[in-house]
This record gives structure tokens, C-alpha cells and sequence, in this order.
């Protein structure tokens, strides 16, 4: 899954999961960006008992191994350093994986989906990611655009967002008026859903109705907004059924 950085690749990831005949297994996601480069190897494919000092009594499996029968999501695999993806690519090849000080292989029956927002095809130009991986990871590409591009979506996103908010705070909001959808519609979103996401949040927990207004966007998404209509401005309500 490619695509810009808070464009929803994880949602999606979520949703073929969810979609598929391993939606009863384990769905494990890991941010790769987020593991300390020492330590990718260890929480991606395990250790055995007295590996190194601190090792847990009796080892630990390792993310692909706690994914087996299920999912496996690699999110932002382009942080992964390049001794870590000569292992990950045997992985993939083999589908099956040892733990660090182990030499007996643990079969593994998983689906891999990974996420970058990155060219991995420069990236291999650069030498920062192996030709060879990408080869193997790229079976199926899907590209979700960016927010401003499917800027038809803002109602329903916002909708569902609404909802969950409301979910989360014990709130009960029900709609956002026509003013609002409309700006929030012109804007060019640069953080895509996630940026959506939070200022929805914001406007949300702060409402003093039951609907959420332009009144509460901030100016400098009203300063950006073309709007070539009075109707953004009329106060009229686009309900969130």
C-alpha cells in the first residue's frame, strides 16, 4: 500500500484483513520506523533463550511468528535497515523464519501487507532499499490518494468521524452544517484524513450545539477555502444521517 502520509494505509490494511479468510487469526501491525534499529530483528523474527544479555528466560517470539495463521502489516518498511531486510527478504522467500540463536526453521502461514509513503523505487536507486525486496513485497500495488483528491469523500469521512468521537467522549453531536462540509471540502488537506481527523476531533469536543460550524474552523483553513457559492455562508445544515 503506497501512498502519502496520513492518507488511511493502515485503515485500508485493516480492511483487506478483515476481508479475507484470515480475519479470525491474529492481525499484528508493526511500525518499522518506530523499533529501535537494534532491536529489529529480535521483535521481528525472535530469540531464543541466552541470545544476549537481558533475553527473556525461555525466549520470545518474535512479530512474524505471533502473526502465523493471520495478518502481518510492515508500515513505513522503508525504515528498516538494510542487514534487516536481507533477513526479512528469506522470510518472504521461504515463508518460514528462525528465531536469533536458533536453527530450527518455524513454518509460517501468514499474509504480508506493507505500507510506505515513500518512492521505494528511488530508494533503490539511492541504494537504500534492496531491489530485490521490493521485487518481492510488490505482488500487488494499490495507491490510495491523497485527501485533496477525492475530496468527495469529506461528508462521509466526516460522518464516520463523528460518530466515532462521539463514541469516545459519550458525546452526542449529529451533524455539521453546510457551511462547514463546504469549507472543509476547498481545503487542501497536506495531513490528508489524519489531519481531518484531529480537527474534527477538536471542533467535535468543543461544540456547544448539537451541530459543529464553520465558526470553528480555524482562520487559516477559511483563509485558504475557494468558495465560489453563498451557500457556504447561509448557515444552512447538511445533516449526518
Amino acid at each position: 500500500l503506497t501512498g502519502e502520509s496520513g492518507t488511511g494505509k493502515e485503515v485500508f490494511a485493516t480492511a483487506i484483513h478483515n476481508a479475507s479468510d484470515r480475519k479470525n487469526g491474529p492481525f499484528i501491525k508493526i511500525n518499522c520506523a518506530a523499533i529501535p534499529n537494534t532491536l529489529v530483528e529480535s521483535e521481528l523474527f525472535g530469540y531464543e533463550t541466552g541470545t544476549f544479555s537481558g533475553a527473556i528466560k525461555g525466549g520470545k517470539a518474535g512479530k512474524f511468528e505471533q502473526a502465523n495463521h493471520g495478518t502481518i502489516l510492515l508500515d513505513e518498511i522503508e525504515e528498516l535497515p538494510l542487514e534487516a531486510q536481507s533477513k526479512l527478504l528469506r522470510v518472504l522467500q521461504e515463508y518460514e523464519v528462525e528465531r536469533i540463536g536458533s536453527v530450527q526453521p518455524i513454518p509460517l502461514d501468514i499474509h504480508v501487507i506493507c505500507c510506505s509513503n515513500q518512492d521505494l523505487y528511488q530508494m533503490v536507486k539511492e541504494k537504500k532499499f534492496r531491489e530485490d525486496l521490493l521485487y518481492r513485497i510488490n505482488v500487488i500495488e494499490l495507491e490510495i490518494p491523497p485527501l485533496r483528491d477525492r475530496m468527495e469523500d469529506i461528508p462521509l469521512l466526516c460522518q464516520s468521524l463523528i460518530h466515532r468521537i462521539n463514541e469516545k467522549y459519550h458525546l452526542q453531536i449529529k451533524n455539521a452544517s453546510k457551511s462547514a462540509l463546504q469549507y472543509l471540502s476547498t481545503y487542501s488537506w497536506p495531513g490528508n484524513v489524519r489531519e481531518l481527523q484531529h480537527l474534527i476531533e477538536s471542533m467535535v469536543v468543543l461544540c456547544q450545539s448539537d451541530t459543529i460550524t464553520a465558526d470553528q474552523l480555524p482562520d487559516e483553513l477559511k483563509d485558504t477555502g475557494d468558495l465560489s457559492s453563498g451557500d457556504a455562508r447561509d448557515g444552512k445544515e447538511m445533516t449526518l444521517k
